[in-house]
């Protein structure tokens, strides 16, 4: 087993990526008592009003508060929500916002860790771990909350009593040169093609359970057979999903698995992301949500009213929204048009860990272990504070 260069994929990454890949789409105060009152205020059974203030009604609320926020990100390098924050701090110049990446595997145990020790950094989480944020709900860490636009999410995009909302669609599949025109692999079916062997690149499966996912559909779609074959390509792999992106669009490889792309145009020069007809991608929703502890609300809540703003929803990197009345751009349909994104599939595998675990291994199998340290660094308990 091959492993792809951290070095020549970050170095690439910050040029070709940046914040594109992941994170580029553009009530109440915290409780004391770790979340009693919150739980409480799920379980009124009073219905929670969306938000009515104007993005500059609560500016001015988050300047009166301090002017801080602080949120963990999911993701996979540091410089991955750059375009996030440079759009944010360019309206609300008087916010000092720290944006904190790190995979999120990583980022829903230091808030656990964080929360059980009393020294709570982040006022707004954005992870890939959806499984974490019905845990959090039920323990009474989230405060509960509904930006303006919260109705006009897709409905499986938002906790109906404003625990969390999705901020951002994004999708995984695979990819490949756009200088072989109508030569690259036309579906996944053809990434075992004898004719790719050597030709490959990848994230890891077994460490980004996003990507396990997708080869999970691979798998069922195509048979082990299938995946026996594709083990035998010489596939190189790397941690971080901007690996094989940068792998394409830096020429080491012609075909990439297992990253982030749009179908409205290449989010890397030269790279063509596919999500064939009639066979499997997957995408998901990153939820977001304020923490009941968080020591800046005001802050946090105009973060959330500001991702979910139509402005910023249309201008999603890979042109969809979360929201039913934000068209896509470059005549997609909405995300929960296509069945085989497999929307809905994702959130229950993340919430079955004995499952994941169980692929996670099997993939190790085929693939070999995860080798490499993590391309967002080593962060430590307490980064942001």
């Amino acid at each position: 087993m091959a492993t792809f260069s951290r070095r020549r994929a970050l170095g690439a990454g910050g040029v070709i990526l940046g914040a594109a890949a992941l994170g580029t789409s553009i009530a109440g105060s915290a409780s004391a008592d770790g979340g009693g009152s919150t739980q409480a205020a799920f379980g009124a059974g009073k219905p929670l009003p969306e938000e009515r203030k104007s993005l500059d009604q609560l500016y001015a609320e988050a300047k009166r508060e301090g002017g801080e926020l602080v949120v963990y990100a999911g993701g996979d390098t540091p410089d991955q929500q750059d375009a996030t924050k440079q759009a944010f701090r360019s309206q609300f110049p008087d916010i000092n916002l720290k944006i904190i990446v790190d995979y999120s595997k990583y980022h829903d145990v230091r808030v656990d860790n964080q929360l059980a020790t009393n020294s709570l950094v982040p006022d707004v989480v954005q992870l890939q771990t959806l499984q974490d944020f019905p845990r959090w709900k039920d323990q009474g860490v989230l405060l509960p909350y509904k930006p303006a636009g919260f109705s006009a999410l897709y409905p499986r995009f938002r906790d109906p009593d404003g625990a969390w909302v999705g901020i951002a669609v994004y999708a995984f599949s695979y990819m490949y040169d756009a200088g072989l025109g109508d030569g690259g692999p036309a579906t996944p079916r053809d990434l075992a093609d004898p004719r790719w062997r050597g030709a490959i690149a990848s994230s890891y499966p077994n460490d980004d359970d996003a990507v396990l996912y997708l080869y999970k559909l691979y798998a069922e779609t195509y048979g082990w057979d299938w995946v026996r074959r594709l083990a035998a390509q010489d596939i190189v792999f790397g941690r971080g999903t901007p690996t094989p992106i940068v792998a394409v669009a830096s020429k080491q490889k012609p075909v990439g698995i297992g990253g982030a792309g749009s179908l409205t145009g290449p989010i890397a020069p030269g790279v063509k992301w596919v999500a064939a007809d009639g066979h499997p991608f997957m995408a998901w929703a990153q939820r977001a949500a304020i923490l009941a502890r968080a020591k800046h609300p005001a802050a946090a809540r105009l973060y959330l009213n500001w991702q979910l703003s139509a402005p910023v929803q249309q201008a999603s990197f890979d042109g969809w929204s979360v929201r039913t009345d934000v068209k896509p751009a470059g005549g997609l349909e909405p995300i929960w048009k296509y069945p085989n994104a497999h929307l809905d599939g994702f959130p229950r595998f993340m919430a079955d860990r004995a499952e994941v675990e169980r692929w996670k291994q099997t993939f190790t199998l085929y693939f070999g272990e995860v080798e490499g340290a993590p391309t967002p660094g080593v962060l430590g308990l307490h980064p942001g504070a």
